[in-house]
């Protein structure tokens, strides 16, 4: 057995899965009860729009990282804090993405059963992932994780 302390934030869950859980939950529910919003379609493309747009932040996000030289996995050591990119204006434009593309699916599908579980998501990713991840960025790298916290928001 090791003494050396586990290099990583504990997160709750692997936010990838958390999110395939909840869309998986999500659609059983819509089909289950498909309660719709009295949604044009057009106003339903807004949905796809979305999905695009943070497909494309959660791309952006993930090149900077690894040109950073840090870990994507939270269940992996972070060797940098990395404020270029995204994470320029937002410190969780991965976690961010998740819940847009989230927010998306439901809008394309105009559906209060499918977006209900949207706040299930958000919450776990907050309090099981990001604020352990703080708690763990802020041991790891003192003052420069502060410092970059006190200059970008959490979300956006």
């Amino acid at each position: 057995m090791s003494d050396e302390p586990d290099d990583s934030p504990g997160v709750l869950v692997f936010p990838p899965l958390l999110f395939v859980l909840c869309v998986g939950v999500g659609f059983a529910a819509y089909l289950i009860r498909p309660s719709r919003f009295g949604m044009a379609l057009g106003l339903r493309g807004t949905g796809v729009i979305f999905i695009f747009a943070a497909g494309a932040l959660a791309l952006w996000a993930q090149r900077t990282m690894k040109a950073a030289g840090t870990n994507i996995r939270p269940d992996l050591p972070a060797t940098a804090i990395v404020s270029a990119g995204p994470f320029a204006w937002s410190r969780n434009p991965l976690y961010l993405s998740l819940i847009a593309i989230y927010a998306g699916i439901g809008i394309m599908l105009a559906s209060k059963t499918f977006l209900a579980f949207l706040v299930p998501l958000a919450l776990v990713l907050h309090f099981g992932v990001v604020l352990r991840e703080e708690r763990y960025l802020d041991a790891k790298f003192g003052d420069v994780y502060r410092a970059y916290k006190a200059r970008v928001r959490r979300w956006v």
